[in-house]
């Protein structure tokens, strides 16, 4: 039977947890006293034999063992290993837990999709969970010692409803090696289609939604099954166990109170009860005895699983969902709330303080804003700035950004340009147009200059360079077409000469 404490920890108060230390069944006390007493007399069997019997020669022989053991007992890497197959122990039980199967998403599909009020709808429907349940009961018949006993033989089976004789001989007669908890799933996916062909089940949909269910259960008997063959292993078992009572049978001896008169390290006092080292194995033998219970939950140990009260429940309330509770249902009517705009259920007086709380509405909600006009005034978004790309090289030598006239980098006296500005024809932004138009301007005072070189003239020619307006609708359309960059060429070696 479970051991459940989850009302008296409901609330934490003051030693919440002192009245729990009280029990005796499901308690580490019930799991370990055996073993505890069994230390403790050792222990005090060889402090006796120690003090008492032994002769001056064999005391400082049994001194300097005892030194030896217990400045190498740390070595052993107890907590560690000891930790660690708890931890995977427990993850282990839960998911078991997880994957026993429950028919409740099951028997709904099938209360809602296998249609008929008369006799051969109800045989179908309860047909159809009854398989369901035989499936459950007989994967864990093979798992749980309490499923076990009280099913022995598949005649108990029969004799508690779960099947019938004509489908014990059909289960008979199918020969396997393996375990044959799937044969039942198999007959439910039979009478399905033979539902489906009858019209029962309305369409192909409601069909494939019965199947999905059917195979998640499946899948968490399979599971099961698996989770029962297939073991922690054996190894790292026994390395736990060894550990803990190897460590715990040097303690007999390491932790002895020697002679306080021959001036030991560390034994300056005389106990007769080592109330630390009980305390230890206290600790990490319960630990052990922990995962010693809950590595297979399915025997009948006081926190195991209650399998058979599983199968009682389960199978009660899938045949009432499918049959009694089939198109049964109360009438349709308005609400107590039908006239009103918001819903408020009623408090008792042991609850009515809770009306006084003001609701949650967010940890933002209640701040309080300073005075700054920065957070009051608003304005519009700042559109993003072009994008540029240059080459890597590029970016160690200078810095290039469209705040920065491109004509502080100078031009070179040949043909060809240090900086050449390549963009699309249509701008998408005010900003890339107005670019756009600072490269013409740029493009343009490098011809005249060549034109200037060429014919030995010293006035200027200034043209005005005016950026072009697009509309807003075609800025909205091509904003994505258009990019800027800034291609880098190496200067010809008689442009670097000339420079």
């Amino acid at each position: 039977m479970t051991i459940s404490y989850t009302l008296e920890v409901a609330n934490a108060r003051f030693a919440g947890f002192s009245k729990l230390l009280f029990r005796w069944k499901g308690s580490i006390y019930k799991l370990l006293y055996k073993e505890f007493l069994v230390f403790a007399t050792l222990y005090t069997t060889l402090s006796l034999v120690y003090r008492l019997q032994l002769t001056a020669d064999q005391r400082q022989l049994f001194e300097e063992v005892a030194l030896y053991v217990n400045r190498y007992t740390d070595l052993i890497p107890l907590s560690f290993v000891l930790g660690f197959y708890v931890s995977l122990v427990v993850n282990r039980w839960w998911s078991q837990y997880t994957s026993i199967p429950l028919p409740d998403q099951l028997m709904m599909v099938v209360s809602a999709n296998v249609h008929g009020v008369d006799e051969r709808g109800r045989i179908l429907r309860r047909t159809l969970m009854r398989y369901a349940n035989l499936s459950s009961v007989l994967i864990l018949r093979s798992v749980s010692t309490r499923v076990r006993k009280r099913f022995p033989t598949m005649e108990h089976i029969v004799e508690a409803g779960f099947m019938t004789r004509d489908e014990l001989k059909k289960f008979d007669s199918l020969y396997s090696d393996f375990n044959k908890y799937w044969i039942p799933l198999a007959w439910f996916t039979n009478l399905a289609a033979q539902a489906r062909r009858e019209g029962r089940v309305r369409d192909d949909v409601a069909l494939r939604l019965l199947m999905d269910e059917l195979n998640n259960y499946r899948a968490k008997c399979s599971m099961l099954f698996h989770y029962d063959w297939i073991s922690i292993p054996l190894v790292y078992t026994q390395v736990v166990t060894i550990a803990v009572y190897s460590f715990f049978a040097v303690c007999l001896i390491g932790r002895q109170f020697l002679d306080t008169t021959k001036d030991y390290k560390d034994h300056k006092l005389d106990f007769y009860v080592p109330v630390f080292t009980l305390l230890q194995f206290f600790f990490y033998a319960g630990w052990l005895k922990v995962a010693e219970q809950i590595i297979n939950p399915f025997g009948e140990d006081d926190d195991d699983f209650e399998t058979n009260k599983l199968i009682d429940r389960n199978i009660q309330v899938s045949l009432l969902a499918v049959d009694d509770m089939h198109q049964n249902l109360p009438p349709a009517e308005k609400d107590k709330y039908w006239n009103e705009s918001t819903a408020q259920p009623p408090y008792t007086l042991a609850t009515a303080s809770e009306t006084l709380k003001p609701s949650f509405l967010g940890s933002t909600f209640d701040m309080r804003m300073t005075d700054d006009s920065n957070q009051q005034q608003t304005m519009d978004a700042i559109p993003n700035t072009p994008s540029l790309r240059t080459p890597m090289l590029g970016r160690f030598l200078t810095a290039a950004s469209p705040a920065i006239s491109l004509k502080n980098f100078g031009r070179p006296k040949g043909g060809l340009h240090m900086l050449r500005l390549r963009g699309d024809s249509v701008n998408s932004n005010p900003w890339q147009s107005e670019e756009q138009s600072r490269s013409n301007c740029i493009n343009e005072e490098d011809s005249e200059g060549e034109e200037r070189e060429s014919s030995q003239q010293s006035t200027p020619v200034n043209r005005p360079c005016k950026p072009r307006r697009l509309e807003a609708s075609e800025q909205q359309k091509k904003r994505e077409e258009a990019q800027i960059t800034i291609t880098i060429e190496p200067p010809t070696e008689n442009e670097t000469t000339d420079a």
